[in-house]
């Protein structure tokens, strides 16, 4: 019964295997679920689903293929924004809220299939159209105990429904980062070693060597886990990053969580032969390219971070930076710092669609061997997956 189902999920580029399918038959079999459509939801999602990126375009084909089953309304239809335009904000007595009138389930779904059918035009402050204000049932922006949401944000904390909610969509892989997704993305960067104090206990050794002691106990402590991994981060700042800082912050704040071994510096635009440690840049607190590159070895990750956005001068050309008068071209930095690291990529927080439009975002690219990667989930991802090998 449901085959249907398995082939809707590879229909909609889910990499659902064979094994999956039946594991999630086996699991229907042995009644570990009541039977329940949101039940079956979590148990299907949890056998099916690999990777919580795909949790979004699964919430998708389950809605799709068993539209109907849980709900009657069609919540796939695209409710006007003007319908929601919010303009009025209510405040009722106690009394006026007791006196609202409240709908069971099936009545409020057939009510709102209803609305769609019947309503034409904008409703505002009343307790029957799709609206705002009001004591309708739905919309948002007014009070009904048992209502359906949609559009707006929540007042009462009382919707049964909301509109077009998706728990997930923000680990759809084309959205941009948050900081918990940059998370996810780059554990895909690890090389764990147990290494310093010995400060984890080793359950299973303590097991043995306390079976071993005929039940005395022996506790064995073992070096925790720490992420090998070195990383050598170099951050564009100032300029056109500006409209950049809160993204760059996020990955920032989530690189350093992520990773032991990190070292970071800034630059603006382009790499030359001065880099910060801060990011306010004073010339007095400048570190020299050339100590960074003698500073650390051949095992660190390089990762460039910025929208490679300038003038093609300031890649190109002897003195072309806007600070100061460089003696030698940011390109020629650029590739003595991708030589002396191998495993590089550049992170670009533009959009993807606007690199070809940019000749320094080319001739970045071509600096880079291609390797740069937009901040996307995607993109960060395809960029530790490079680091990585």
């Amino acid at each position: 019964m449901l085959i249907d189902f398995f082939y809707a999920l590879r229909s909609a580029k889910l990499p659902v295997s064979i094994k999956e399918y039946l594991l999630l038959l086996e699991g229907l079999k042995a009644g570990v679920i009541e039977p329940s459509v949101e039940q079956f939801y979590y148990l299907a999602r949890t056998t099916l689903v690999k990777d919580e990126a795909l949790f979004d375009k699964f919430d998708r084909a389950f809605a799709a293929y068993f539209k109907g089953v849980e709900t009657v309304a069609d919540f796939t239809q695209v409710v006007p924004l003007e319908w929601l335009r919010r303009t009025l904000e209510i405040e009722l007595t106690p009394e006026q809220k007791a006196a609202v009138q409240t709908m069971g389930w099936d009545e409020l779904m057939d009510t709102l299939r209803k609305r769609f059918e019947e309503q034409k035009e904008r409703h505002e402050g009343g307790s029957k159209w799709i609206g705002t204000g009001g004591t309708s049932p739905f919309g948002n922006a007014g009070y009904n105990p048992q209502g359906v949401r949609i559009g707006g944000a929540g007042r009462n904390k009382s919707a049964v429904k909301v509109w077009e909610q998706r728990a997930y969509r923000d680990y759809d892989d084309t959205k941009e980062l948050g900081t918990r997704n940059i998370k996810v993305a780059l554990r895909r960067l690890r090389r764990f070693a147990r290494e310093g104090n010995e400060l984890e206990l080793d359950l299973d050794s303590t097991i043995h060597r306390t079976a071993a002691n005929a039940g005395m106990l022996d506790i064995r402590m073992i070096p925790e886990r720490h992420n090998k991994v070195k990383l050598l981060l170099l951050m564009d700042v100032g300029g056109t990053m500006d409209e950049h800082i809160h993204r760059v912050e996020e990955l920032f704040s989530a690189t350093k969580s992520e990773f032991k071994h990190l070292e970071f510096y800034y630059f603006h635009n382009c790499v030359y032969d001065f880099m910060w440690k801060h990011n306010r840049r004073r010339f007095s607190e400048k570190h020299a390219t050339w100590d960074v590159i003698r500073k650390y070895n051949r095992d660190y990750k390089l990762v460039f971070v910025g929208d490679a956005t300038m003038s093609p001068y300031e890649i190109l050309q002897p003195g072309g930076s806007v600070e100061y008068n460089n003696e030698e071209p940011g390109a020629e930095w650029l590739q003595r710092l991708t030589h002396a690291f191998p495993k590089y990529a550049w992170i670009n927080p533009e959009p993807q669609g606007v690199w070809g439009y940019r000749q320094s975002i080319s001739i970045i690219q071509q600096l880079m061997q291609q390797r740069m990667f937009p901040m996307t989930l995607q993109g960060l991802e395809g960029a530790m997956r490079l680091l990585s090998k």
